[in-house]
């Protein structure tokens, strides 16, 4: 122990959050007392943040693998390859706790941190997404936080440069004290020219670049494996603080020297900052480390190196440098304005060393400060299956149009225009359908390739079901790319759950999880990157569980994608995929009838995909005019919004007779997908359908100003989209 270092206590063990038993494994791992620096770097290095420590055994079911990916999990990001040369990187992250204590820096920070994870493996950010859960509209401070969180997300990506196209909002009583903040980037490689974190080499200098070393974010890794509690508004200096424009000089400079053949390895210094990246080259590469604390850059005079090594300050970055290179790679960084210092070397020792002020202040073993992390199979209690509920059993309070035109205004499927708008969706210039359809486009360089991109979950079918709930996340996010003409390739995972610790928020977990490599397996759609973010509870309430899927597809050519918007009057409509009425933990069920119960709906992949493949097959030979997956609300929630999108009405045929109309019209049945056609062509793309042996019904066809549907009142499309567009201005001007 140093004498500059506080002693170790078994109070200053707890506040590190190293349960006892955890403590004596790190006392038996290196044979003594740990000094307080080395402390503060296993508390950083053993977190749930880092170490996965209570997930990693179940996230070792999902599928990584597929022909066209280059990498999965484990590296900053997850690659894969779209042809022509060229890959896709991409990967999605929580900044849940920080964007609570302090929404603006929480959120901003969170899309600088994926942004790094992306063009740290060599690719040029072309996109963003974001999740967004937030607590019931009447809480006092969802207004607040929807602010800051909207503002600090459109803050980071606009002054950056890069296009946010596409996302969800969501509001939900469960996410009062806890909400999340999920942020997806996406990134265009040659499939060729990737770069990963593993050092290789014997006495190769580790270089730190970019921006100077603060006291913020010290223990931010730590705060987001914790629990919420009455004290979390102290926690506000853990939040860290970002400078979007110095991470776009680090972005330039960065893909500067790897064009130029400087770099051996790479890592973005992000939760746990030096610690973290440091050792997991060294580890990666089956290298030791020594680290300098006198070179690094500090903005702040007196920095500890306990302070040095978990600071989380922005826009930083760990090399290892090729030699011969040093000269060119630091005029290089000198050009684009950022600091530029050798901190280290590579060893032969596998150990960590690390140095401040002619002290050792840690000496640990490299590989086992990651590998001899606690790994806990915890106890879990699965969710009790619920019954499903019979249509007949739901008496409509209030008659179709009327319940159409509550949800329609609903925070739930009202346009969130208002948050979208805050952010530059079109810099860039490539951005083919913006957000408010089913998947965001964006063109691959000059085309004629594009992407699809999608970020999709339906919580409230996560709670009551996890498992079907899980394999649902993933089905919705392979129909949205499906409904523009994409091909899905593959899936980037935000895991957020509440604590592990209790048996029935781990059976969560698990449910889900396993729901989600079942449909990845079945729909051939692999996860190749994640994250996952546990102690989601604030006094001991925990958020619905939310595993958020980011899903890319590729569309050989954009011009042949297709949208959700009528394209004009006097057009078929054809309903793809079956309608049983399914109203288990529908919004229809929650938000008109007030009851949140039964099963959700149930996940036949083969019928998703099945129905999936002839909906892309349609749209590639260019037999639709306008397509839009079924989902929240049901068929005339989707038709609504095909309608709205266009200014264009529709004249809706009855419903079956053995369905009742409530459940018809609003029920959930997944796999299920609309479709418009010229008259002329509808018996034609019919049979065709048909000789697919998926199922498909003429429900209405496209004209006029309204929506029709027999026996109710008609319903002005303009009216309705008043409804639409309203209540989220209304709201967050204080109106509502």
């Amino acid at each position: 122990m140093k004498s500059n270092e506080p002693p170790i206590t078994p109070e200053l063990v707890a506040e590190h959050g190293l349960k006892p038993d955890e403590y004596q494994r790190i006392l038996d791992l290196i044979g003594r007392t740990p000094s307080f620096t080395e402390l503060g770097i296993f508390s950083a290095m053993w977190n749930e943040h880092c170490s996965y420590k209570s997930s990693k055994v179940h996230l070792r079911g999902l599928p990584t693998k597929a022909p066209w990916v280059i990498q999965g999990p484990g590296e900053n990001a997850g690659v894969i390859d779209i042809g022509d040369g060229l890959a896709v990187v991409f990967k999605m992250e929580s900044h849940n706790h920080p964007s609570y204590i302090e929404p603006y820096q929480g959120a901003a920070t969170g899309v600088g941190g994926i942004l790094r994870d992306v063009f740290t493996m060599g690719a040029r950010p072309i996109a963003c997404l974001n999740a967004l859960s937030f607590g019931d509209p009447k809480h006092p401070k969802t207004r607040h936080l929807v602010s800051g969180v909207v503002a600090g997300v459109g803050g980071y990506g606009n002054s950056f440069g890069v296009p946010t196209v596409g996302g969800q909002v969501r509001f939900h009583t469960r996410y009062d004290g806890n909400n999340l903040v999920n942020a997806m980037a996406v990134g265009l490689a040659e499939a060729d020219k990737i770069f990963y974190a593993a050092a290789s080499g014997v006495g190769m200098p580790i270089v730190y670049l970019g921006s100077k070393t603060g006291r913020d974010g010290i223990h931010g890794a730590s705060m987001a494996s914790a629990e919420f509690d009455q004290n979390s508004e102290e926690k506000r200096p853990t939040v860290q603080v970002g400078d979007p424009f110095s991470e776009k000089l680090l972005l330039e400079a960065c893909l500067e020297i790897m064009e130029k053949g400087c770099v051996i390895a790479i890592q973005d210094m992000g939760a746990a900052g030096l610690t973290c990246s440091a050792v997991e080259m060294g580890a990666k590469g089956d290298l030791g480390v020594d680290l300098e604390l006198d070179s690094v850059p500090c903005r702040e005079t007196g920095m500890s190196a306990y302070e040095m090594m978990l600071s989380e300050s922005q826009e930083r970055m760990l090399m290892v440098l090729k030699p011969d290179k040093e000269k060119e790679a630091e005029a290089i960084f000198k050009k684009w304005g950022l600091d530029f210092a050798i901190v280290g070397y590579t060893t032969p020792s596998k150990r960590f060393i690390v140095k401040h002020r002619g002290d050792v202040m840690a000496d640990l073993p490299i590989k086992e400060l990651g590998d001899e992390a606690p790994l806990y199979n915890r106890p879990f209690k699965e969710t009790p299956k619920r019954a499903p509920l019979k249509a007949a059993s739901v008496k409509p309070p209030m008659s179709i149009v009327d319940a159409l035109e509550k949800l329609i205004g609903s925070p739930e499927l009202c346009s969130k225009r208002w948050v979208w708008e805050q952010y530059d969706h079109v810099i860039g210039g490539n951005t083919v359908q913006r957000p408010g359809g089913d998947a965001a486009v964006v063109r691959v360089l000059d085309g004629p390739k594009a992407l699809a991109l999608t970020v999709d979950v339906t919580p409230r079918y996560c709670e009551a079901d996890p498992f079907e709930g899980g394999k649902q996340a993933v089905a919705e996010a392979w129909r949205n790319i499906t409904a523009v003409g994409g091909k899905p390739l593959a899936i980037t995972d935000n895991l957020n759950f509440g604590n592990p610790e209790k048996p029935e928020i781990m059976g969560q977990f698990v449910g889900c999880v396993r729901g989600i490599a079942e449909a990845c397996k079945a729909l051939d759609f692999p996860v190749v990157s994640g994250n996952v973010s546990l102690y989601n509870e604030t006094q001991g309430r925990g958020i619905l569980p939310t595993p958020s899927i980011g899903g890319v597809g590729v569309l050989p050519d954009f011009t042949k994608s297709s949208t959700l918007a009528f394209k004009a009057g006097g057009e078929a409509i054809l309903a793809i995929g079956e309608t049983q009425g399914w109203l288990g933990q529908s919004v229809y069920l929650r938000d008109v009838c007030g009851r949140e119960e039964g099963a959700p709906p149930p996940v036949d992949l083969v019928e998703e995909r099945e129905n999936g493949d002839v909906v892309r097959a349609l749209i590639s030979d260019g037999q639709v005019t306008a397509s839009h997956d079924v989902s929240d609300g049901g068929l005339l929630v989707a038709i609504t919004e095909m309608a709205m999108a266009s200014g264009i009405g529709a004249r809706l045929l009855a419903q079956p007779s053995d369905t009742e109309a409530h459940a018809y019209w609003f029920g959930e049945d997944q796999a299920r997908y609309l479709v418009t056609v010229p008259i002329d062509r509808a018996d034609a793309v019919i049979q065709r359908i048909k000789a697919a042996g998926v199922p498909v019904s003429r429900i209405g066809t496209t004209g006029g100003d309204a929506i029709s549907i027999p026996g109710e009142r008609p319903i002005a499309v303009a009216s309705l989209n008043e409804r639409f567009e309203g209540w989220l201005p209304a709201y967050m001007a204080g109106a509502n």
